[in-house]
């Protein structure tokens, strides 16, 4: 048995066995990934921002082949239009058509806000939860509907913020009305039992997903982060424009060489500029090609506390298992306190 403070309000609202939901993460996070997260009594989570509607449609149904548990589909929702009538991109319109016809139980949104479809997610009986990596963004997201917001820290993998975690998560939860989960620099159990701690329903993990078999990508990206310590990763706008955290290379630290071109950095042209001067596209050399010297290769500084590939169901009892031993020793102390 796990103490007992593990079985979260999450767990209920969701219908699944242990706090833990998988990141969707953009090409990593897959049909078999999310399934054996569900499998294991975790939320697997598809990342659809990589993928067709029809490529998203493939990939739930190989979770539904792998476990009839819930899961969820994480949508970017990016728009066009500007801030007076913004309308979601039709890759987004496309994604959203194929979550309601295949009837997923949880929507993520890891960009933006899903405000407008929130009543319809809900009369279909679909969960809503948003990330967020500031206060301000947490009360928007609450005050649109969703069901929990999840709070990002400074510290995680691929796109993200600028307030570190164990700051920002109780001053989410602090600032709304609606449950809250942690992420960013969780990559143990430990980690877990911190932010349960803090008053979270539960946690958002990327990275510590990304090191497992049933992760999409090369074995050289997976073996990469078990290998970096606590300074490996480099928040650079260096791929995409925005802030994402990845792991260090010849790339990222060229993008930081003022020998490099200034043609190459203008925004919004990064990636497009980057490929060029690789000659290659970064996020398939890195992740699908195993050229981590000069790959796009998300990652979170919690690759610190990773040290092997493991299978999701080792992970997931191994993580639920050290969380216990931590909550129990804090309940120990306590008590002798007392």
């Amino acid at each position: 048995m796990y103490h007992p403070a593990l079985k979260t309000p999450l767990c209920e609202m969701l219908g699944i066995d242990y706090p833990i939901i998988q990141a969707g993460m953009g090409f990593v996070a897959r049909g078999p990934l999310a399934g054996a997260v569900s499998a294991a009594g975790g939320l697997g989570c598809i990342g659809a921002a990589s993928m067709t509607g029809e490529e998203l449609r493939e990939e739930i149904r190989i979770v539904r082949e792998i476990t009839d548990k819930p899961f969820a589909v994480d949508i970017l929702f990016a728009t066009t239009g500007g801030k007076q009538t913004p309308v979601f991109t039709s890759d987004v319109q496309d994604h959203i058509d194929v979550i309601f016809d295949e009837k997923v139980p949880v929507l993520a949104s890891g960009l933006g806000n899903p405000g407008p479809i929130i009543d319809e997610c809900h009369a279909a009986g679909m969960k809503v939860l948003s990330l967020t990596g500031n206060t301000k963004n947490a009360k928007r997201l609450a005050d649109s509907g969703v069901d929990a917001v999840i709070a990002q820290g400074y510290d995680g993998g691929g796109h993200t913020g600028r307030v570190g975690a164990m700051t920002l998560l109780p001053a989410v939860i602090d600032a709304v009305d609606v449950p809250v989960l942690a992420a960013g620099g969780i990559g143990d159990g430990r980690g877990i039992a911190a932010a349960i701690t803090l008053g979270a329903i539960g946690v958002w993990l990327g990275t510590r997903f990304i090191a497992t078999p049933e992760a999409w990508g090369h074995d050289n990206y997976k073996r990469r982060i078990t290998e970096i310590d606590d300074e490996g990763t480099t928040r650079t706008r260096c791929f995409s424009g925005k802030p994402c955290r990845m792991i260090q290379n010849d790339t990222t630290k060229a993008w930081e060489s003022p020998e490099l071109e200034a043609s190459i950095r203008p925004f919004p042209r990064q990636m497009a500029n980057v490929t060029e001067w690789l000659g290659k596209d970064p996020y398939m050399a890195g992740r699908r090609d195993g050229e981590t010297d000069i790959g796009a290769l998300a990652a979170g500084q919690s690759s610190a506390l990773i040290h092997e590939v493991k299978p999701v169901a080792q992970l997931i009892e191994d993580l639920m298992t050290e969380a216990s031993a931590t909550l129990d020793r804090i309940t120990k102390i306590a008590a002798a306190a007392s």
